[in-house]
């Protein structure tokens, strides 16, 4: 039974039009082999652009006795959930496994399997019916508000922990599923509702980066980074920011090898211009100067998809513009140093000016910018700073008279699970849409685009990433995926939303996530929150 990749092909006017444009997907025989849906609960348009998505794909197909297969939110036939290469429902599928990269994708895992007709709790879920595992950062940090719906959740990095489950998988999937789940809960880095582990589960991560390629697998214009041909350079990071989730899911940082990904990325200008560098922190890469130089080299257009300020040299930004990159993002998060000090961010306003400087020198189109309102001791002050240095850089903009566009992106502040943050509460709902307004009524004048998020639907993010399996109640009890269903279905349920969202937890309390081993250490968590202040 050999494979075969398919080809691109143009294909308009119907519904399944954009699988048909895609090149290197893989067709399966299911005869003899293990049938998995891959399921990424959004669109395609962003799962497709989801690097972890393609990784996963490859490792399972990779294996001859495996046939996956993908699954989005709106790949389906008359309302029903179908997979892109053979169309077939979920109920086909031995096993279904969503990537989740988002705590707000809850709703569209319940949604997806309530719409295949499956039923949503696992305990309600018969032999005959699929076993359903999840995996992804927000699940790394706290799996409990899926626990309910999964056989079984992965806590880690696939690449570390599908090995040895799809073993168990493939010797187990016809027979007993209590044996199966039993012999599932034994494996490093899998939880297993129904057999609640007698010591924590630890998180499982790749210790050699460089035995696991990860670049695009699947090329396709129908997503939004189309253009690209990606390739993952570092994972992890070391800068220890207190409110990011990367070092408890992603720690430790790791490098892949410069020459590999000068290699790899020769592979990849045959499909595309365009090469993308993904990681959480591409610029602390030892070797990113060769890698660049390297792209230049093979007239390679480059785009990065994270820079750190203070890494923003006059080489690295020469590389950039000679590579055609056309957005440069810069994150500050905090408005001003002491708040920028509370959160470990490490960056000072003059070397945020001198970023900007530099950055306006060349010819970029577009100036992202990325801050946090609501953070632990954030004051109104400290949104005026905002303002005060958005324009500061604006103003070293125009001094240059570069054209570049800047972008402003507020996005209030979540706890995380195994943060030093994750005993702090969100600001209010009322306090997050005033500091918004200060932003909203202060920037566009001044010609910067103001993207904001929800803080509604930041609260209800809250819930999930510091929440129990009494969140899956609500997600279940939901008529519908909107603000006043997620209420309703919280009221009836009787979920206490300010203490999971906007109350301060005591350091000494138990944690909902607490069987998993992060790998980070309560003390230091607890170390780090003192230093903030808290």
């Amino acid at each position: 039974m050999k494979d075969k990749v398919k080809k691109p092909r143009e294909v308009k006017g119907r519904p399944g039009a954009r699988s048909l444009r895609e090149e290197g997907a893989v067709v399966k025989d299911w005869g003899g082999r293990l049938p998995v849906a891959l399921i990424y609960p959004n669109t395609y348009y962003l799962g497709m652009s989801n690097l972890g998505v393609h990784a996963i794909y490859k490792l399972l197909n990779n294996n001859l006795r495996v046939a996956c297969e993908r699954v989005f939110l709106d790949s389906t036939e008359k309302g029903m959930p179908v997979a892109l290469e053979s169309g077939r429902p979920l109920t086909d599928f031995a096993v279904l496994a969503f990537s989740v990269s988002y705590e707000l994708d809850y709703f569209n895992v319940a949604g997806i399997l309530k719409a295949s007709g499956i039923p949503l709790f696992a305990a309600a879920r018969n032999e005959s019916q699929p076993l359903v595992i999840a995996g992804g950062p927000c699940v790394t940090a706290n799996p409990m508000p899926l626990a309910p719906f999964c056989d079984v959740l992965g806590i880690g990095e696939g690449e570390a922990i599908l090995p040895a489950m799809l073993q168990a998988l493939l010797e187990g999937i016809g027979g007993s599923r209590q044996d199966l789940l039993k012999a599932l809960s034994t494996l490093p880095g899998v939880y297993v509702p129904a057999n609640p582990p007698a010591e924590k589960v630890v998180r499982q991560y790749a210790k050699n980066l460089d035995d696991f390629p990860v670049t695009s697998v699947i090329l396709t214009p129908d997503t939004e980074l189309g253009d690209l041909f990606l390739i993952e350079v570092e994972r992890g990071c070391a800068r220890g920011c207190r409110f990011c989730l990367v070092n408890g899911a992603f720690g430790p940082m790791r490098f892949r090898a410069a020459d590999g990904s000068i290699k790899q990325a020769w592979d990849g200008l045959n499909k595309r211009r365009r090469i993308g560098l993904i990681g959480p922190a591409v610029t602390d890469h030892p070797r990113i100067k060769d890698i660049l130089n390297g792209l230049l080299k093979l007239n390679a257009e480059i785009s990065i998809s994270s820079l750190r300020i203070d890494t923003l040299s006059d080489e690295i930004l020469n590389a950039l513009e000679k590579g055609k990159a056309q957005t440069i993002t810069m994150a500050p998060e905090a408005g001003s140093d002491r708040l920028r000090e509370v959160i470990n961010k490490g960056i000072t306003e003059d070397e945020i000016l001198g970023a900007a400087d530099r950055i306006a020198a060349r010819r970029f189109n577009q100036l992202k910018l990325y801050f946090i309102i609501g953070l632990p001791t954030e004051t109104d002050d400290d949104i005026e700073e905002i303002v005060k240095l958005s324009l500061a850089i604006k103003d070293r903009v125009e001094r240059r008279q570069s054209g570049l566009r800047i972008t402003l992106n507020a996005a209030p502040f979540v706890p995380k699970a195994g943060t030093p943050f994750q005993w702090l509460p969100m600001a209010s709902i009322d306090t997050l849409n005033r500091r918004l307004a200060i932003l909203r009524s202060r920037l566009p004048l001044k010609g910067i685009k103001l993207n904001e998020e929800s803080p509604a639907w930041s609260q209800i993010q809250g819930v999930l990433s510091r929440g129990d399996q009494g969140a899956a109640k609500v997600i279940a009890d939901m008529d519908e995926i909107s603000l006043a269903g997620w209420r309703s279905a919280a009221e009836r349920n009787r979920l206490d939303v300010d203490y999971y969202a906007n109350r301060r937890w005591d350091k000494g309390q138990k944690l909902p996530w607490g069987l998993i081993d992060s790998g980070i250490k309560t003390e230091r968590l607890c170390g780090e929150l003192e230093k903030a202040g808290g």
